[in-house]
């Protein structure tokens, strides 16, 4: 009984990575959406950053435990290839409500990683300056990029800004590759595998996640409360940006919907992290 228990617990271990790893490939494709801000409300964005910056440190055991993770990101960024042009184009104001729940579930875990070492009031300023700061950063982002021509170079900045996406949280990539005009052909490399795409992007992002990560690991072993209590800023910063403010033409079943899928997916994000409970002796 007790085999057949660890080999259930394993079991729900991988389906449950495999499910954030979803969600944070929803990051590197979706407007709005960070990557590595849901790998933090996660609760597994801390791992990612030290087995980047310590290839060779348990090797084995991270590998395994990220296989899932990388799976299922890939399984989200291929998947909303197929979805966001839909979804977007007609939902987009009801799906964003849904990633705002999904943030807001899992803000009580988030705010408890990031005391686990104790808060003061410097924390607390710092959250408060790195709310201000990245939310008028992200207002403001749009000024800083123009239409780009797209080549095998820039493919490789929209990478980069991708890799950022998972280094920084609360960066959304994909709001600067709107920006840049490049956002649908990526959605469409995606969709239809075109390698004159992926391969540049997919170089990019290594150099960028590689040589930052290292950085990362440094700042969290160091100053780990400042760190997090940022990270806790810029996430509550990206979650007001995507707050939808057009409803023109939006009935009363479409409000309706929009409440509903922020409920549910506040209710996916608490559950998620409190399942993230039951797994630490593993992670």
């Amino acid at each position: 009984m007790e085999k057949q228990a660890r080999s259930e617990k394993n079991v729900g271990s991988w389906i449950l990575r495999f499910v954030k790893g979803m969600f944070i490939g929803s990051g590197f494709i979706l407007p709005g959406i960070s990557g590595g801000a849901l790998a933090a409300v996660f609760g597994i964005y801390e791992r990612i950053i030290s087995f980047l910056a310590h290839i060779t440190r348990n090797f084995k055991e991270n590998v395994l435990f990220f296989i899932p993770v990388g799976l299922g990101g890939l399984t989200g960024v291929f998947v909303l290839s197929f979805a966001v042009s839909f979804l977007l184009g007609s939902f987009e104001t009801i799906m964003l409500w849904f990633f705002v729940g999904c943030i807001i579930g899992t803000v009580p875990a988030l705010w408890k990683e990031a005391g686990k070492k104790g808060r003061d009031t410097k924390d607390m300023i710092i959250l408060v300056v790195s709310f201000v700061v990245g939310f008028l950063f992200l207002w403001q982002g749009s000024s800083l990029f123009g239409e780009v021509d797209q080549s095998f170079f820039t493919w490789m900045i929209a990478g980069g800004l991708i890799g950022l996406g998972l280094i920084v949280p609360g960066l959304s990539p994909s709001n600067f590759l709107v920006y840049m005009g490049m956002y649908k052909a990526m959605a469409d490399g995606f969709k239809t595998i075109d390698l004159g795409v992926i391969i540049p992007i997919g170089i990019g992002g290594l150099v960028v996640v590689l040589s930052l990560s290292k950085v990362m690991d440094w700042v969290f072993a160091r100053y780990y409360a400042p760190m997090f209590h940022f990270i806790l800023g810029i996430v509550f910063a990206s979650t007001v940006m995507i707050v939808p403010t057009d409803y023109a033409g939006f009935s009363f079943l479409a409000f309706f919907a929009c409440g509903v899928l922020c409920i549910l997916g506040a209710g996916l994000g608490w559950w998620m992290s409190r399942l993230e409970e039951r797994y630490v002796p593993e992670d």
